[in-house]
């Protein structure tokens, strides 16, 4: 692939595995410098880091734990030390909790509030962190669920409106840094080949849930992380405040 990106530097949160990893990937594929945080998969992060770095460019892993707001700025401040700058960052990392009806009467109230913390003050906390250091025409891109516009079972409360608050503040960051040529979009996968996933569907999506997608199979990751590439890129430079779906066409 050409290198539209090479000299920019990409953060992306989650990228040990799954769609970060793939994202990471993607962004390395086209020439970026790549950090990557991870919580607990150190030796994933690491191989992952070994994959970015056999592709030509600068790559490292970072251990910050997106649940903790206060890690955020030294986060933002340890990639820039070691990579020079920061122009993208994708905010990838979140966790899904398998939910109930929110009038069950065994809610698990402690986990799900820990998926609010996760899913949208981990991304906010670092939106923060990373916007008065982010270089001109800088890219930021969080990572939705379709679940965010479109809900289509019970016992997903929680989870989307996580994903959907998501929507209403990359918006309202498209606007305050849009005078920096900084853009802020939502990328909106459907169900995935993650880890995550299968926590949630098991580890094959039943077919009441595929039934619902014209395109009757999931997305991949590299459709997904293609999306991620092609905004952080020059092509993606007019793009901004944008909610964007990758999942096959549910809720159409």
């Amino acid at each position: 692939m050409s290198p539209v990106l090479k000299g920019k530097v990409a953060l992306v949160t989650g990228g040990s595995r799954g769609l970060g990893a793939a994202i990471a990937e993607a962004l390395a594929d086209q020439g970026a410098d790549v950090a990557i945080s991870y919580v607990a998969s150190a030796g994933k992060a690491e191989a992952v880091v070994a994959k970015l770095q056999a592709k030509g460019v600068r790559a490292l892993a970072i251990r910050s734990d997106q649940a903790d707001m206060a890690a955020a700025a030294p986060l933002v401040e340890e990639v820039i030390a070691r990579l020079g700058r920061l122009d993208i960052l994708v905010n990838n990392a979140a966790i899904a909790v398998s939910g109930k009806p929110v009038d069950a009467p065994d809610l698990d109230t402690v986990n799900l509030d820990r998926q609010w913390q996760v899913n949208v003050m981990g991304p906010v906390a670092l939106t923060r962190a990373a916007a008065p250091k982010l270089a001109e025409g800088g890219r930021i891109i969080y990572i939705g669920s379709r679940l965010g516009t479109v809900v289509p079972w019970p016992g997903t409360a929680d989870y989307a409106g996580s994903k959907a608050a998501l929507i209403g503040y990359a918006k309202g960051v498209a606007r305050d840094l849009g005078g920096r040529n900084i853009t802020a979009n939502v990328i909106q996968p459907g169900v995935m080949p993650t880890d995550m996933s299968a926590e949630v569907l098991g580890e094959s999506v039943p077919d009441a849930v595929l039934a619902q997608h014209p395109i009757r199979r999931i997305a991949t990751l590299e459709e997904v992380a293609g999306l991620a590439s092609f905004l952080a890129g020059p092509q993606g430079g007019y793009i901004t405040g944008e909610v964007i779906s990758v999942s096959g066409g549910i809720g159409v």
